[in-house]
C-alpha cells in the first residue's frame, strides 16, 4: 500500500526546521551540560537529576530524529493555485453552519494543526468535504457529533512570507 504524500505549507515547513535546529543547537547542548555537571556529582542510581536529564536527553533525540525524517518526506506546497476560486490544500474559507454560526478556517497539514486558529488537517472530515468546492457551495459533513450542513461564504489565498 502507498504512502499518503504529507502537505505542508512554507511557512510550516519553515516553523518544523525551527524546532530541529533549536533542539540541536540550543535544548540538546543544554540539556546534556546539565547532565555532565549531574554525573559528576557521583552516585547516579539516585541521583533525580542525572535520571530526568537522561529521560530527557532521549525525548529530545526522538524528536530530533522525527523532525529529520518528516523534513526529508514532506511536501512543500508555495505556489498559489491557479483557480482561486476553488478550494485546496492552504485555503482559507469561511463557511456558514446550519445553526448560523460563521467559522473561519485554513486547510494545512497534519503538521501545522492549530486547534485555537482555526487550521485543520487536510486530513480531515471538514477540510475532505470542503476540497474542490467553490464560493455558494454547501457541504455536507460527517463528523463524530452527526452530520453538518456549511455554506461556503469565501475563499482566500494568502502568499506567505
Amino acid at each position: 500500500m502507498e504512502k499518503q504524500k504529507a502537505y505542508i505549507t512554507s511557512g510550516g515547513a519553515k516553523k518544523l526546521r525551527q524546532e530541529l535546529d533549536t533542539l540541536w543547537r540550543n535544548t540538546r547542548r543544554e540539556v546534556t551540560q546539565q547532565v555532565s555537571e549531574a554525573a559528576a556529582l557521583g552516585d547516579r542510581s539516585e541521583n533525580a537529576d542525572y535520571i530526568y536529564g537522561k529521560k530527557r536527553l532521549r525525548e529530545i533525540d526522538k524528536r530530533i530524529r522525527y523532525l529529520s525524517k518528516r523534513l526529508e518526506n514532506i511536501t512543500i506546497v508555495e505556489e498559489l493555485p491557479k483557480d482561486q476560486s476553488t478550494i485546496y490544500f492552504g485555503a482559507w474559507v469561511k463557511i456558514e453552519k446550519q445553526d448560523g454560526e460563521v467559522e473561519s478556517l485554513r486547510i494545512v497539514g497534519s503538521d501545522e494543526i492549530e486547534p485555537d486558529l482555526r487550521w485543520i488537517s487536510i486530513n480531515s472530515p471538514m477540510a475532505k468535504a470542503l476540497i474542490g468546492k467553490k464560493k455558494g457551495s454547501t457541504v455536507t459533513v460527517n463528523t463524530p457529533e452527526g452530520e453538518i450542513e456549511a455554506i461556503i461564504h469565501s475563499v482566500e489565498y494568502r502568499k506567505e512570507l
